[in-house]
């Protein structure tokens, strides 16, 4: 018997969504926990542990990914697994390939000028779609796959930032 599809593997989780919309509420985590040198720290997301430094413009060591790599990181995964989700969906037979890009100015981190932002100024999500692929699916292809890429739909439409502090000792 061979593989089910994405189709068939997600219909009773949308049957059951339907009948319990709370059971589709999920809530994901990530704790940071510092190494011994101030430039790096670990990322724990409870199913793998990253690594994550200073950027090396910022005096970090350069040999890992910094916090911006991981945010793009993230929108890349993310388009990549929805584009390839919708294009499955769409039954087309198409690779596709997903290139993230973002320019920010370390000015603005490292408190150099008040005036330079802290963050992404500009962020580019490039998609290759290669395969003979039809106008109008296209289209459609596009529109679905950023319509629900939950990371694109988050940095496109910014969420409520709830900053809690606790100082213990």
């Amino acid at each position: 018997m061979g593989e089910n599809t994405l189709q068939e593997e997600q219909a009773p989780l949308k049957e059951q969504y339907e009948k319990d919309p709370d059971a589709a509420r999920i809530t994901l985590s990530a704790s940071g926990e510092e190494q011994s040198d101030v430039r790096s720290c670990d990322v724990d997301i409870g199913r793998a542990v990253y690594e994550a430094e200073l950027h090396e413009g910022a005096a970090g060591p350069g040999t890992g990914a910094c916090s911006g790599d991981l945010l793009l990181g993230a929108l890349a995964a993310c388009a990549q697994l929805t584009a390839q989700a919708v294009a499955d969906a769409f039954g087309l037979d198409a690779a596709i390939g997903t290139e993230v890009s973002g320019d920010l100015d370390l000015r603005g981190t490292m408190g150099i000028d008040e005036d330079v932002p802290v963050g992404f100024e500009e962020i580019r999500l490039d998609i290759v779609v290669d395969g003979d692929v039809e106008a109008d699916t296209a289209a459609a292809l596009q529109r679905s796959t950023e319509k629900y890429c939950v990371v694109y739909q988050t940095l496109a439409n910014t969420p409520n930032l709830e900053t809690n502090w606790t100082f213990d000792g």
